[in-house]
């Protein structure tokens, strides 16, 4: 559940107002995910998380704080799930660390979608990208430290960066017939490990 940083978002005061939010924002993400962002409107999703429109535009004045609601608890769950996945990595190995690598990003590759395209479908603001992506960048760069020992801080940048466009082509074999699928991915955690051994120091 987010904090509600969101430009027009009012955050709840009570219990029963983060209950209200959060039934509001799973509803919002299933009628998006069907309809698109265009398509969507909130009426719809007020009946479908059952709180009156009034409620509704009280908590979110428009479907684009929804939206960014919406993209702040994906970044939040991203940068939580780095955090977490840097605390367990120390001495597990280049092959432990390559295969926690692959399955973070495979958790999170349906929800990583659906925040691609709802950006890409509102128009998003480029500020809010740049900063999803550096903090993408410094959370892969503290894994990194951690799991490669004597790893410098300028090093770990550029490694991240290497990292995570391996691991973007989990989307691409996410679109491919299991069999495929299955190669494609063996295939990225050998090159990730591949890549962690020659870059440990």
């Amino acid at each position: 559940m987010p904090n509600l940083p969101v430009t027009g978002a009012q955050a709840p005061k009570r219990q029963r107002g983060h209950l209200r939010v959060a039934a509001i924002i799973e509803a919002g993400a299933d009628i998006f995910m069907e309809k698109g962002f265009e398509g969507a409107t909130m009426t719809e999703i007020a009946a479908r998380s059952g709180t009156a429109i009034g409620s509704l535009y009280r908590f979110f004045p428009s479907k684009e704080s929804l939206a960014d609601a919406l993209l702040l608890q994906y970044t939040q769950q991203v940068i939580s799930g780095l955090a977490e996945l840097e605390q367990t990595v120390s001495g597990m190995g280049t092959d432990g660390v390559a295969d926690a690598l692959v399955d973070f990003m495979l958790a999170l590759q349906s929800q990583r979608s659906f925040a691609i395209s709802l950006v890409e479908e509102r128009g998003g603001r480029e500020e809010g990208r740049l900063q999803f992506r550096a903090a993408m960048r410094d959370g892969m760069a503290a894994i990194l430290r951690k799991a490669l020992h004597g790893l410098t801080p300028a090093k770990s940048k550029v490694a991240a960066v290497v990292v995570l466009h391996l691991l973007k082509g989990i989307t691409t074999a996410s679109d491919e017939k299991p069999a495929m699928r299955r190669m494609l991915l063996a295939e990225i955690r050998a090159l990730v490990r591949l890549y962690l051994v020659s870059a440990h120091p």
